[in-house]
């Protein structure tokens, strides 16, 4: 009972998430191939980058009436520079433009994060119902890890019966399909469970943020507290470079600005990435005066964001390269055959019972006299 109902109720919502992650997997590759994903021209060896303040103009520029919210550094094209432009620096992230430019020209390149990719990852991600639909969405993961262990639990017994891998061919099409459900399922549920419970802790991304601005992020800026916000902002190319003097080693991942999500009212917040597989995906925060860019505080990040921060690639399987996307798509359709064939085991069992009630029902009913 536990593994059919925690399956059925999560079936739909399930479904919806194989199919919109299917595109997401290689939304790169769909981006560039769009035009979504602008790159910069081929530099010559040694050809001098561009400050990032005279980048920063020229996104001002391009988006006039409207102000920066974070610049962020491409970590898989390092000559690309993209500038997030609002209403106001603390305004909807779903109301921001991004806009790539050439680090070493300053030209703008084109919009990023558009098109068809956006509408896959909010119905992913949210149901463009905002944080309720993470959370439900979340609860629909839950339901899929209960699923998935008590699958493992009715199918342990039925190896001890039956060999390996067994598909009864001459047996009705329904156990056909139970064979194959079990055995897709019993092949995919390491992938499953680890996607699974990645994406389960996707889901509490902004309620992880939250508690670290309340707490760690509060403790930082305690110091400056009733200051006002900057009345003009320190030069981009120092704080940068005061970033980087702050966590030698480590190379800029995105800068936000004043009175931002990830920052407070006062202070630029450098987030710094390492140079291998694993630590280009843990961020350290420094945070920066905003009127003179110089460095206030720095420390890491608690455990439970670094262990979001690790999770967003797993789940999409992008450690790896093309390989591991392949593989990770391949599991992705096994899975949605597993969910449907579960779906149709459940109506084929009803359809089959249906009759036998029936038959039951007029046994009891009084005959007519």
């Amino acid at each position: 009972m536990v593994h059919t109902w925690s399956s059925l109720i999560s079936t739909l919502f399930l479904l919806l998430l194989c199919v919109t992650g299917l595109p997401l997997i290689f939304h790169h590759e769909i981006d560039e191939l769009l035009g979504y994903d602008p790159k910069p021209e081929v530099s010559q060896p040694g050809a001098v980058k561009r400050s990032i303040d005279e980048i920063a103009r020229t996104a001002l520029a391009n988006d006039s009436g409207r102000v920066l919210q974070y610049i962020l550094w491409d970590k898989d094209e390092p000559g690309t520079i993209v500038a997030f432009t609002n209403n106001k620096v603390d305004g909807d992230p779903d109301a921001a433009t991004l806009r790539a430019y050439d680090a070493h020209t300053a030209k703008p390149l084109g919009s990023v994060g558009g098109g068809p990719m956006l509408i896959f990852l909010k119905l992913h991600v949210d149901m463009f119902a905002g944080q309720p639909g993470k959370l439900f969405l979340g609860a629909m993961g839950f339901l899929f890890l209960v699923a998935i262990v008590s699958g493992v639990v009715l199918y342990w017994p039925f190896t001890r019966r039956q060999r390996f891998a067994t598909i009864r061919d001459h047996a009705s099409r329904r156990v056909v399909w139970l064979d194959w459900h079990n055995l897709i399922g019993v092949v995919t549920v390491a992938w499953a469970l680890a996607v699974g419970l990645t994406g389960v802790i996707n889901t509490w991304a902004e309620l992880m943020l939250n508690q670290w601005k309340a707490t760690e992020l509060a403790s930082m800026v305690a110091p400056y507290a009733g200051k006002p916000p900057p009345s003009h902002l320190a030069s981009l190319d120092g704080v940068v470079a005061r970033a980087k003097q702050a966590a030698p080693g480590m190379e800029i991942a995105f800068i936000a600005f004043p009175g931002t999500l990830f920052t407070s009212s006062h202070h630029f917040a450098a987030f710094m990435r390492g140079d291998t597989a694993l630590t280009s995906r843990l961020l350290k925060p420094v945070l920066l005066d905003g009127e003179t860019g110089e460095v206030a505080d720095s420390r890491a990040l608690p455990l439970y964001l670094q262990a979001l921060l690790i999770s967003q690639p797993l789940h999409f399987g992008d450690y790896g390269g093309m390989p591991l996307k392949v593989i990770w798509a391949a599991l992705d359709v096994l899975t949605i055959v597993v969910i449907g064939s579960g779906l149709y085991l459940w109506l084929a069992r009803r359809r089959k019972r249906a009759p036998a009630r029936a038959d039951a029902f007029a046994k009891r009913a009084p005959v007519p006299s």
